[in-house]
């Protein structure tokens, strides 16, 4: 990866439903030490690891959020 402190700081949004957005290119090393990286401009980097592509987001969150749930009928 390219020399950081030459550029301005990443930029990575969070937020409270859904994957971390981080600007691109990023380079990620997972709990085993495996890194794996990616050369896109933004990035989202799941936070719920339900993903079947871990570390990358694939929206599962999005079937699981309270958001995405129909109301009970009362």
């Amino acid at each position: 990866m390219p020399d950081s402190s030459a550029e301005r700081p990443r930029r990575i949004v969070a937020r409270r439903e859904g994957p971390m957005l981080v600007e691109g290119p990023v380079e990620i090393v997972l709990e085993d030490g495996t890194t794996v990286s990616s050369d896109r401009f933004c990035v989202a980097l799941c936070t719920c690891r339900r993903s079947r592509i871990f570390p990358w987001c694939d929206t599962s969150h999005r079937r699981h959020s309270p958001a995405a749930r129909p109301a009970a009928d009362h």
